[in-house]
């Protein structure tokens, strides 16, 4: 295995340090690519010194803000461009712990795509207010009836890709952010045969900075799989008539 962890970020400059640190300490020789877009705090440059130090750290710097799934994407066909094997998505703002992570890693030799689970037996979530867990499990509720998408923590953010299953994806189809990046990306490696497994994390609510979360990526995430679900629904109908028609 080859992996890297892809890191976005923007306004993360305290956060940040903490993060290469933990991940340092709890994955020895991990190698790390930072995606930042332009940040007005400064987090690019505290990136760009962490990479000056050593070989582990690289750092693709962005001109301006676009958003978490274009920054994701950028990560991904910088990672595919240079031939590592195993892609991993992770925050910057510790939320996602990197002493789980060889276990995602461990169990993406037999997988195409590991998810960190929240809403497994096993994994959970910690300083989450009530309407946040709502909002997590309605949405992974949502997307099982309007996807039939066998996940049971869709929107989750911490995952470890294999490579060939993001070079079987049309990159620059997608156009989704947020939570609703998470749900796009997981089902399109699910139709096109990708094996998923859940692995159970807990999630911590983020100590330093502040959420990205807005009323804005709900809704995007909210009209989105909906319109995929009927989208979805209406080519199963139109296969289906097709294939009545057809004479035996």
């Amino acid at each position: 295995m080859r992996p890297i962890v892809i890191i976005p970020t923007y306004n993360e400059r305290q956060a940040l340090p903490i993060t290469l640190a933990s991940l340092a300490r709890d994955c020895p020789g991990i190698e790390v690519l930072i995606v930042d877009d332009n940040s007005p705090d400064g987090t690019g440059r505290i990136a760009q010194a962490h990479a000056d130090e050593g070989p582990d750290v690289h750092v693709l710097h962005r001109k301006r803000k676009q958003g978490l799934g274009p920054a994701y994407l950028d990560g991904f066909r910088w990672a595919l461009d240079r031939g590592y094997s195993h892609i991993v998505k992770m925050d910057a703002d510790s939320s996602h712990r990197s002493v789980d992570l060889p276990r995602l890693l461990e169990a993406a030799k037999d997988a195409d795509v590991v998810i960190g689970s929240r809403w497994v037996y096993g994994g959970g979530v910690r300083n989450w207010p009530i309407h946040r867990i709502l909002l997590s499990r309605g949405a992974t509720a949502l997307t099982r009836i309007a996807l039939c998408l066998p996940i049971r923590d869709a929107t989750a953010g911490f995952r470890v890709y294999r490579a060939d299953v993001l070079e079987k994806i049309d990159l620059g189809s997608v156009t989704s952010q947020g939570y609703c990046f998470q749900i796009d990306m997981a089902w399109k490696a699910y139709r096109n045969g990708a094996n998923i497994r859940e692995v159970p994390i807990l999630f911590v609510e983020r100590s330093e900075g502040q959420s990205k979360m807005s009323a804005s990526i709900v809704a995007e995430a909210l009209w989105r799989v909906c319109a995929w679900g009927i989208e979805e629904r209406l080519r199963t109908i139109a296969q289906w008539r097709t294939k009545k028609r057809r004479p035996s």
